[in-house]
């Protein structure tokens, strides 16, 4: 496995189903002999999970045999829910959370958020503050269910 792959496996301590590749933290790996360098970028400035992301990633690289990786955190360009990869979204998906949709180009109008479980578009936002920061607390109507849903930045 290339220190790359090491690194893109590590998986995101909030949202356990995707890895840093998947939300699009992960910006840069490079390697200059033994050194390795990453280039994370967060999801927001105050995001939380960063120091378990980064213990993560220098475990990985520890037992991939790399012993003093050094770990760079860069905000610019600021994190934007586009950089989830179109796998990511459907990991999101299939644990019940509702990925954003991506925001390139005119910004669409939302007028709901269709339900991860049943897909159903007859949904409401409960709490704009859902488990963590970068989620809302949704609710299927149609089915009652309620779910996680990625806020678009």
């Amino acid at each position: 496995m290339n220190v790359y792959d090491v690194v893109a496996a590590v998986v995101d301590p909030e949202l356990r189903v995707v890895t840093i590749a998947d939300l699009g933290i992960l910006r840069d790996v490079t390697v200059d002999g033994e050194r390795v360098t990453v280039t994370i970028t967060p999801t927001y400035s105050g995001c939380p999970a960063m120091d378990v992301i980064r213990a993560d990633i220098r475990q990985a690289l520890r037992s991939a045999g790399y012993a003093d990786p050094e770990i760079v955190t860069t905000l610019r360009p600021a994190w934007s829910t586009d950089w989830i990869t179109d796998d990511g979204r459907s990991k999101l998906a299939a644990a019940g959370i509702a990925p954003p949709g991506p925001s390139r180009g005119p910004i669409a109008l939302t007028l709901g958020v269709r339900c991860p479980r049943c897909g159903s578009p007859n949904t409401e936002e409960l709490s704009r503050f859902g488990s963590t920061a970068c989620k809302a607390l949704w609710r299927c109507r149609a089915c009652a269910e309620p779910f996680d849903h990625v806020k678009a930045y």
